[in-house]
C-alpha cells in the first residue's frame, strides 16, 4: 500500500479522469454511475486521511495531561504504606510476596508491582515502569543508580531524640505530600489519624480500664528478643492512647534493646506484655515449653496479649494499624483479669 501511496501526487488527479470516463458512458451504464462516484469519493477522504494525519491526534499521542498523577515507586515500606493509607499508594515497592507477613495493613493495591528485594530492586523492571519519582531515605541510597535519570527524595520516619514523638510521624507524612503535590490530602490523613488512635485509646480503655502500662516485644528465638524502647513508634503511639510504655533501657537507632526471657522478670507485675508477631511455630512451641516463660506466669498472674504485624520501622499508617491492634487484642492475666 505504501509504494502506491508514494507515487500518488493528489487524490483529484485520479477522481477527474475517471469520473469523465463515466460520464462519457452515461448512456449504457447509467444505472452503476452513483455506485461508481460513492466508491471513488470513499477512496479519497481515505487517501486523504492517510496522508495527512491531524493535528489533534498527534496531540492526544504526546500530550500528558496537566492534572496526571505523579507515580512514585519506594523500596522503603514507610513510605509506602503510608502513601498507600494516604489513598495515593506507589505503583512499586519491594518485596511485596511478605508484605501481609511483616507490615499487615494497609492492604497494598493489586496494581502495585513487585520490584524485588527492597534493598536490591530488580533493575530491569524498574526501567520498564513510568516512575516519576523515588521515595526513599538513607538505608536505600546505595540503590538509587539503578533508576537511572528519574530524581530520588529522602522521606525518613524516626524519631529526632531518644524519645519518639508525634511531630516526628507528621512532619515526614506532610514531605509526602508536598512531594506528591498534594499537602491537603496529608493533612487530612494527619487529622484523622489522630482521631482514630484517641478512638482506639477510648476502646481500650473501655475493655481493660486497669491496664495502664505495657512493654512490647518481639521474639527472635525462644530465648532471646527486642524490646521497643523510648524512640520507637510505640512511644507516641501509647502516648496518643493515654497509656504508658515502659523499657530496659535506652535502645539503639533502630528503636530497640536486645535483651534475654529472664530479663522479663524486671517488669513489674503491674506492666502487661505484648508481641508482636510473626512468630514461627517452632519458636512459640519452644516459649511454650520455657521453665523461664512457665515461672514468669505471662498470661496468669501478669498481662500479656499477642498482636497482629505491624512495620516496626514504619510510618504513620504504622502508628494507627498498632492502635488499631491494640483496641482489639485479647489480653489475659493479671491486670486484664
Amino acid at each position: 500500500m505504501f509504494s502506491v501511496l508514494t507515487n500518488v501526487k493528489s487524490p483529484r488527479s485520479i477522481v477527474t479522469p475517471l469520473i469523465t470516463k463515466q460520464l462519457s458512458s452515461v448512456g449504457t451504464k447509467a444505472t452503476s454511475l452513483p455506485i461508481t462516484i460513492l466508491s471513488l469519493l470513499t477512496l479519497t477522504l481515505a487517501l486523504t486521511a492517510c496522508q495527512q494525519p491531524t493535528m489533534e491526534q498527534r496531540d492526544a499521542q504526546t500530550d500528558k495531561p496537566n492534572d496526571a498523577k505523579i507515580n512514585i515507586a519506594s523500596p522503603d515500606w514507610g513510605n509506602a504504606a503510608t502513601l498507600t493509607a494516604m489513598g495515593y499508594p506507589p505503583i512499586a515497592t519491594g518485596d511485596v510476596r511478605v508484605w501481609d507477613r511483616w507490615v499487615g495493613t494497609p492492604k497494598l493495591p493489586t496494581s502495585t508491582v513487585d520490584v524485588g528485594i527492597r534493598y536490591q530492586p530488580n533493575a530491569e523492571l524498574i526501567a520498564q515502569l513510568p516512575v516519576d519519582m523515588v521515595v526513599d531515605n538513607f538505608f536505600y541510597e546505595h540503590a538509587r543508580n539503578l533508576y537511572g535519570d528519574v530524581p530520588a527524595e529522602s522521606v525518613m520516619f524516626a524519631a529526632k531524640g531518644k524519645s519518639a514523638t508525634w511531630t516526628d510521624y507528621a512532619e515526614p507524612t506532610r514531605q509526602l505530600g508536598k512531594l506528591i503535590e498534594d499537602p491537603k490530602l496529608a493533612e487530612d490523613y494527619i487529622a484523622k489519624s489522630q482521631d482514630d488512635i484517641s478512638v482506639a485509646g477510648a476502646r481500650l480503655q473501655e475493655r481493660y480500664p486497669k491496664v495502664k502500662k505495657f512493654a512490647v516485644v518481639q521474639f527472635s528465638d525462644a530465648n532471646n528478643m527486642r524490646m521497643y524502647v523510648a524512640n520507637s513508634l510505640f512511644q507516641p503511639a501509647l502516648t496518643q492512647m493515654q497509656k504508658e510504655l515502659v523499657v530496659l533501657g535506652e535502645g539503639n537507632s533502630w528503636g530497640f534493646v536486645p535483651i534475654r526471657m529472664g530479663d522479663l522478670a524486671q517488669l513489674g507485675d503491674d506492666v502487661c506484655l505484648l508481641i508482636i508477631d510473626p512468630m514461627s511455630p517452632i519458636t512459640r512451641a519452644e516459649i511454650k515449653d520455657s521453665l523461664i516463660w512457665q515461672r514468669l506466669g505471662y498470661g496468669n498472674k501478669r498481662c500479656m496479649g499477642e498482636l497482629p504485624p505491624v512495620w516496626i520501622y514504619g510510618g504513620m499508617s504504622s502508628l494507627v494499624g498498632l492502635a488499631n491492634n491494640l483496641s482489639a487484642v485479647e489480653l489475659k492475666g493479671g491486670e486484664a483479669s
